[in-house]
């Protein structure tokens, strides 16, 4: 099957009538053929939410110069937008500490063309999986935790220096600093191996465990200053009973945290995502 390059136009805006007409009017007017379209009204919000792919050898001009036209229109209705290119492949900084199970299948996607993204480091805290990076052509950057503030600055130095789009934290094992999270909203993806809101922190299978629920999960949201209670990008459950272990706990959620942060991160760099308040709207 051939994959066109087309761009993705994302809008957030207050709620009134006539966002869809003059947007599709707009691309209609250049020749825009329209593959893929979502809307959302965010009630209590009143908030408007769009989606939508343009094929872009249906334009007569490139993305910039679409910018540039659809700007006065965003401004006529007060539009948070952008516009990407699919041909410009997001830039991913992995952070990681020494549990691998997520950067595995996240290195694995990516050396299939599954997820079409550029890595260009892989950050760590500890030198455990050194080898196993460089072993796919990426660069390991250790990062020593012991002066944190320090160690916090250099990663938002790394993440800039290499231009990255989105910082992803598969399972490392450390609390970012609210400098941090502020200076990137919307940009860092982190995978929590609860079922959020339940079970925030530290060691949360073992929290599970002696709770005695029924059902355990993990969770990728977008990390804001307050512990594991940023918007949620995507979750998933397995059942378990009375006779698992911890380990067991822990080994049936390693599967869920791969496959969690996976789908979570694709919703993410494919523009799927807006963010309202401290909720997502997933186009999926």
């Amino acid at each position: 099957m051939t994959v066109h390059r087309h761009y993705t136009l994302t809008i957030s805006c207050p709620d009134r009538a006539g966002i869809i007409a003059a947007v599709s009017s707009f691309i209609a007017q250049h020749g825009g053929f329209i593959v893929e379209a979502s809307y959302h009204t965010e009630l209590e919000a009143q908030r408007f939410f769009m989606r939508q792919e343009i094929r872009a050898d249906s334009l007569p001009f490139e993305a910039d110069e679409l910018r540039r036209r659809f700007a006065p229109l965003a401004q006529e209705f007060d539009m948070s937008w952008q516009l990407a290119d699919s041909a410009v492949k997001k830039r991913l900084v992995v952070l990681v500490s020494k549990q691998d199970h997520c950067l595995d299948d996240l290195l694995h996607r990516w050396r299939s063309g599954e997820l079409l993204v550029d890595i260009p480091c892989v950050i760590s805290n500890h030198q455990d999986l050194r080898s196993f990076v460089e072993w796919h052509g990426i660069p390991f950057i250790h990062v020593d935790m012991t002066d944190k503030a320090a160690a916090f600055d250099r990663i938002a130095a790394l993440f800039e220096q290499h231009r990255g789009d989105t910082m992803v934290l598969a399972r490392f094992m450390q609390i970012l600093p609210p400098m941090l999270c502020q200076r990137f909203p919307g940009r860092i993806v982190n995978i929590h191996h609860s079922f959020l809101p339940s079970f925030v922190g530290a060691r949360p299978y073992h929290q599970a465990y002696l709770r005695g629920v029924k059902l355990i999960g993990a969770t990728c949201h977008y990390v804001t200053d307050e512990l594991d209670a940023g918007p949620i990008i995507e979750q998933d459950t397995v059942r378990i009973d009375h006779g698992d272990t911890v380990d067991d706990l822990v080994r049936y959620g390693r599967d869920i945290e791969k496959t969690v942060l996976a789908r979570g991160l694709r919703y993410h760099v494919e523009d799927r995502v807006l963010i309202c308040g401290n909720k997502t709207i997933v186009f999926r």
